[in-house]
């Protein structure tokens, strides 16, 4: 994810400094930033990326921005924020990458939580043009406003998700599609083939166009409000996750990462799933492309 973030601040021209402690992968990031560089159509700007081993090599007073992408361990994060915080200028901003833990908690102890913030992109980081600035209880709303114009000025599209809520926006959202999609799959309504079906070809192909309210002013508030109405008293609202879901992970099905998942996966089949995957997304940035924030590469 460190990677693929680095990819679409270096495609803007802004000198990115990269740390990985680990050096059987740091061996790949060359090759790997390389491809990424030239497949967004910008392989000149491979330059303004240095890769370190250490946050010590990093040159902090040059430093505007940190974007930390290390594992979701609370612990952990919290760790190296108490290392990079008097490190960093104290007017560069600090935010965190996490989609699962509260900046607040995150941030929690920190000198200067006003500059603290959740910056969530969404994989693969460098096609998906969301990214989600989270601000915690002490943050800076200016600095909020002004650290989501950076990211507009990076070709991303920022919402500013202005209270610290678990999962944030986009996947409190997402979550609450997938909570009914897979009560639907427990009660027999529908297998997993036609739930992903029915969102794709269905009324996730117009999410392109339109999101969910907007798609609501297409359609009309008085349909959708009598649809609700119908609707809401049957929508699943378990606080727990599904038994499809929950059965799946007992049994070692954790997706194409097991060979298994809603799906059965092989290596070929894999490689093939996400070129189709990852091209659908480049064909669909073609087309949100007059929409998005542009990044002119020299």
């Amino acid at each position: 994810m460190g990677a693929d973030i680095a990819l679409t601040l270096a495609r803007a021209g802004c000198p990115t400094h990269l740390v990985e402690t680990f050096e059987s992968v740091r061996r790949t990031l060359p090759g790997r930033l390389a491809a990424g560089l030239d497949a967004l159509g910008c392989p000149q700007r491979l330059d303004r990326i240095t890769v370190h081993d250490s946050v010590d090599a990093v040159p902090w007073p040059a430093v505007d921005l940190v974007i930390e992408a290390v594992p979701e361990k609370l612990d952990l994060k919290r760790r190296l924020f108490a290392d990079l915080a008097p490190r960093v200028r104290a007017d560069a901003w600090l935010t965190s990458n996490s989609s699962s833990f509260p900046i607040s908690a995150i941030a929690e102890g920190l000198a200067g939580p006003h500059r603290f913030f959740g910056l969530h992109y969404f994989m693969p980081a460098h096609l998906v043009p969301l990214v989600e600035v989270v601000c915690g209880a002490a943050s800076d709303p200016a600095l909020a406003a002004a650290l989501a114009g950076f990211m507009r000025s990076t070709g991303k599209v920022p919402v500013i998700v202005r209270k610290d809520l678990p999962g944030f926006l986009a996947n409190r959202l997402q979550h609450a599609l997938g909570r009914e999609a897979l009560a639907l799959v427990d009660a027999g309504v529908a297998t997993p083939e036609d739930v992903d079906a029915a969102v794709r070809f269905g009324f996730g192909f117009r999410y392109l166009a339109a999101g969910p309210l907007l798609q609501r002013d297409h359609a009309g508030l008085d349909v959708h409000a009598a649809a609700a109405a119908t609707m809401y008293p049957g929508l699943a609202a378990n606080k727990e996750p599904a038994k499809s879901l929950t059965d799946r992970v007992a049994a070692g099905r954790l997706g194409m990462k097991a060979g298994a998942g809603f799906y059965d996966w092989t290596p070929e089949t894999i490689a093939k799933e996400k070129a189709r995957y990852e091209a659908l997304l480049r064909a669909g940035l073609v087309l949100l492309a007059p929409e998005l924030p542009p990044v002119e590469p020299d």
